[in-house]
């Protein structure tokens, strides 16, 4: 029974540090754009690199 003085804070503390880790996510914008990077990797590029791009080996 002694332990739950120590467990009960200490769970108290954890909630309160992954409840302010998700509003300052969600505050500084994590969660604005799910699916844009997903399409990106979809995306094909049709236009081939033009000859001044290609790096010279």
């Amino acid at each position: 029974m002694d332990i739950l003085i120590l467990l009960i804070p200490l769970s108290l503390v954890l909630v309160g540090v992954i409840a302010w880790v998700m509003l300052w996510a969600a505050r500084s914008g994590q969660f604005d754009d799910l699916e844009g990077p997903a399409h990106s990797v979809i995306m094909d590029d049709d236009n081939p690199p033009k000859r001044d791009d290609v790096p010279k080996v």
